[in-house]
Parts: structure tokens; C-alpha cells; sequence
């Protein structure tokens, strides 16, 4: 009898793993659709969405560092052409030649310019016959914001009084920039 009872179980092991291979036969069609399902209806659009925010994402970014590097440049290329306007002229053209420079400007520093210029440096161009002509030979930005900038400059500037041999001198000038109406204008100009 016990090996009769043996052997029952032996069937009946036989047939509930056999029973247990035809349900996973029957079921794994099912679970692989499901699962495909799951793959093509969640985890693909998921997928696709968080790949758009991300590119998304990295073209702001570009795009923020380009208007950084525009600001940037057009603040740099102000102050240089800023400042070679403001320290140069020819004792024949002075009153349009600082004139034109003082458009650059703004705030108590385009006052202060005026008053200078006006008082001092054209009357003095006229009767002695002062020339001036500058040049920036390096330039570089120190702070760049949306609506502020500091610029070094470095300039060589020749000074020729009468007839006599021109002077040259090398000066570094920290220039400070407001953007306004959507320019770069000067609002100081200070010896470093």
C-alpha cells in the first residue's frame, strides 16, 4: 500500500505541474499583449514627453547663452567705439566730433562730458590746435547683465598740439555701460 500511495503522488505531482505548464502555455500570449500594451500606451508617450521637455529645455538654455553672448559683444563693441569717439577729434571739426560723441552718453557723466568739453577741451582744440586720435588695442567685458555692463579698455592715444611731434600715451579705462531704448550708452569712464 505504501508504494501504491507513492505512486498516486507521483501522479498527482505529475498532473498539477503539467496543469501549471498548460496555464503558463495559455497565459503567456495574454501577458506578453499586455505588456506590449503597457509599452506602446504608457512607457513610450512617457518616454517621448520627457524627451520633448528635455530638448525643450537645452534649445532655452542655447538660447539664453546666445542673448548672453550678443549682450555681451555688442556691450564690448560700444565702450570700444564709445571711447575712441570721446577721445578723439581734429582742432578743425571739434564741436561735431565731440558732439557726436556725447550721444554716447548718459546720466550725470553726459553733464559732466558737456560741461568739459564745452568749457575746456574745444575752446583749447581750436586756439592751440589740438589733435587727438585714439585707439583701443584690447578690450574685455568685467560684467555683462541685461541692462549694465563694465568694460576694460586699453587705449593708445597720440596728441599732437600745433606743429610739434605727436605725444603718445597708453591708458586702461574701466568703462561703465546702461542699456537704454535698446543701446549701449556710457555712464562712466574712469582711469584704472
Amino acid at each position: 500500500m505504501v508504494v501504491s500511495q507513492g505512486e498516486d503522488l507521483v501522479d498527482e505531482v505529475d498532473i498539477t505541474s503539467s496543469a501549471a505548464d498548460d496555464a503558463t502555455v495559455d497565459a503567456s500570449p495574454k501577458g506578453r499583449c499586455a505588456g506590449a500594451r503597457i509599452l506602446v500606451f504608457g512607457l513610450l508617450p512617457t518616454l517621448v514627453l520627457l524627451l520633448s521637455l528635455v530638448c525643450g529645455f537645452l534649445k532655452w538654455q542655447v538660447g539664453e547663452a546666445d542673448a548672453a553672448g550678443s549682450a555681451r559683444a555688442a556691450a564690448v563693441q560700444a565702450a570700444a567705439d564709445g571711447g575712441v569717439a570721446l577721445l578723439s577729434y581734429k582742432p578743425d571739426t571739434v564741436d561735431n566730433d565731440l558732439n557726436a560723441a556725447r550721444d554716447r552718453l548718459t546720466g550725470d557723466f553726459r553733464n559732466s562730458y558737456d560741461t568739459l568739453i564745452r568749457d575746456v577741451v574745444i575752446p583749447g582744440a581750436r586756439e592751440q590746435r589740438i589733435a587727438s586720435i585714439a585707439n583701443v588695442v584690447a578690450r574685455g567685458a568685467e560684467l555683462v547683465s541685461s541692462t549694465h555692463a563694465q568694460v576694460l579698455l586699453f587705449i593708445n592715444q597720440t596728441v599732437t598740439v600745433g606743429d610739434s611731434a605727436p605725444t603718445s600715451t597708453a591708458s586702461s579705462v574701466k568703462v561703465s555701460l546702461d542699456r537704454m531704448g535698446g543701446r549701449w550708452l556710457i555712464s562712466a569712464f574712469d582711469p584704472v
